[in-house]
């Protein structure tokens, strides 16, 4: 029985996903799952709502979720869990990956990314293009990390955290859950959970 996968999320996001596992899944049918989209087509692809993605014929089904928010991909992944839908994993084939790397389900990295050795990521994880997770790194579930972030070695990020383009944490950092750091941010102390910061040093953001 051929293998329907649904990539959740028809923006951006979604665009940039659906390439990478037409590649590794040539034979499967792919379809995006929006639904906040008009049923139609995007990109080549159909696009459906969850519930007739679930009513569909295939029963052999997964599901990526291509959804930047981090709270949201958490919700969709709950109810992909609670529906017996697995997630697959999305992997470009420029992905550099090294010794003793352990990655959740329901990844999704893309091209250029490099994973050095050592490392233990949790689920959903997003890795954009040409963002690097050195050694002996210890990533949350639901982590995001933007175009070109750069993780040095031995950094701790929690859940639902967010790496910005173009930022760079210094080596043996701990990022909290749910912090953010911004674009081009050099982080160079510890940054508490939930907490925004940016520049160079990287400082919490005030609101004023």
């Amino acid at each position: 029985m051929s293998l329907l996968i649904g990539v959740y999320g028809a923006s951006g996001c979604g665009r940039g996903i659906m390439p990478l596992l037409r590649a590794q899944y040539p034979q499967a049918t792919l379809i995006f799952i929006d639904d906040g989209h008009p049923p139609g087509r995007v990109n080549g692809h159909d696009v459906v709502a969850w519930g007739d993605f679930l009513e569909g014929r295939s029963e052999n089904r997964a599901v990526s979720i291509a959804i930047a928010a981090a709270r949201t991909r958490q919700d969709i992944a709950e109810k992909c869990e609670a529906a017996d839908v697995p997630l697959v994993e999305a992997r470009a084939a420029s992905v550099v990956q090294m010794d003793e790397v352990v990655i959740g389900q329901g990844a999704c990295l893309s091209p250029y990314v490099t994973l050095t050795s050592n490392i233990r990521i949790g689920r959903c994880f997003h890795a954009n293009l040409y963002s690097y997770v050195e050694h002996d790194c210890v990533i949350g579930d639901f982590v995001t990390l933007a175009p070109g972030a750069k993780i040095n070695g031995a950094v701790t990020i929690g859940d639902h955290a967010y790496v910005g383009s173009a930022a760079v944490i210094r080596q043996g950092l701990s990022i909290g859950a749910g912090a953010t750091v911004g674009m081009g941010a050099v982080v160079t102390r510890d940054v508490p959970p939930g907490v925004t910061v940016v520049g160079n040093p990287a400082r919490p953001l005030t609101k004023g």
